[in-house]
């Protein structure tokens, strides 16, 4: 049995928690993972992950042959790649995560002309608002917005993007159109949980900067929620332009506020410092960079 499969099975079930979720990703069947891995735990005589009905975990053991195989692998799949793209063509996987919203509308917008242009290239997109850890879950890059925390990642800042206060018109009919930033208090405020002050909004008007502490906002983890809470009259949010865009053209939101400027936003690529950057990737990160840029 080829020990290069085994690993690639080996790896994908830690990844994935599962056989099945791993048979899945190599499309290949469960049943063959299961062959695969319990080859390569007879060959190394130990066992490699820790099985119930309902979980699959690493052992001690497993979770040290991980961290040792998994660059092996990458290079082996770095020199396919790269026969392959010494014959002009960009090829083989990328893996890339990304914001929920972000990551199903403009994000594909951008991805589509690439992927036309590529066809060899194997993308496999994860989109979530929470942060993933990208090495160790086998990510070459991140798209995050917002400022960036503090991080072993390397960043590059592909465009900036302008948050929009903005409310339904109903709700600004009902409670008033706020002419300066600290009337906000006495409105409700719907904030974004991802932020480092996710109860202080900033905004800069004639040279003076005003800064507004929310009382009792309500909180969400994804602009698209808290623009679909705004639509629905719940109050007054900031919101990233992407997210608000389509609702301020058709007339569902109204901005607020739009002589005082607020903070803007990042849009940027992260990959992990200690991997080579493949062709793709950089080509990727190049495309992404004019596309967001225009």
């Amino acid at each position: 049995m080829d020990k290069i499969e085994t690993i690639r099975a080996f790896i994908a079930v830690a990844r994935e928690n599962s056989f099945t979720a791993a048979g899945r990703r190599l499309g290949i069947s469960t049943k063959l993972v299961s062959k695969y891995v319990q080859h390569l735990e007879n060959q190394l005589q130990t066992q490699l992950f820790n099985r119930t009905t309902r979980s699959v975990s690493l052992t001690d053991v497993g979770s040290a042959y991980l961290e040792r195989c998994r660059p092996i692998l990458e290079q082996i799949d770095e020199l396919d790649s790269l026969v392959r793209e010494r014959h002009g063509a960009l090829a083989g996987p990328i893996r890339i995560t990304a914001p929920t919203g972000f990551g199903s509308t403009r994000l594909p917008q951008a991805l589509v002309p690439f992927l036309r242009r590529h066809r060899d290239v194997e993308l496999d997109m994860k989109l979530t608002d929470h942060r993933v850890a990208l090495v160790e879950e086998g990510f070459d890059l991140a798209i995050r917005i917002g400022t960036l925390r503090d991080s072993t990642l390397i960043a590059r800042k592909l465009a900036d993007m302008p948050l929009i206060l903005c409310a339904s018109p109903d709700y600004l009919n009902a409670h008033g159109r706020p002419e300066d930033p600290r009337a906000l208090s006495t409105h409700v405020c719907l904030a974004d949980n991802n932020q480092l002050e996710v109860n202080v909004w900033r905004f800069r008007s004639g040279g003076n900067e005003h800064v507004v502490r929310l009382n009792g906002a309500v909180q969400a983890n994804s602009p698209g929620a808290l623009a679909q809470l705004a639509i629905g009259g719940l109050g007054i949010t900031r919101a990233p332009f992407y997210a608000v865009e389509a609702a301020l053209e058709d007339g569902r939101l109204e901005r607020v506020l739009p002589d005082h400027e607020t903070d803007v936003f990042g849009v940027y690529a992260l990959y992990p410092p200690n991997r080579h950057l493949t062709r793709r990737v950089r080509a990727l990160i190049d495309h992404l960079a004019g596309e967001f840029g225009r």
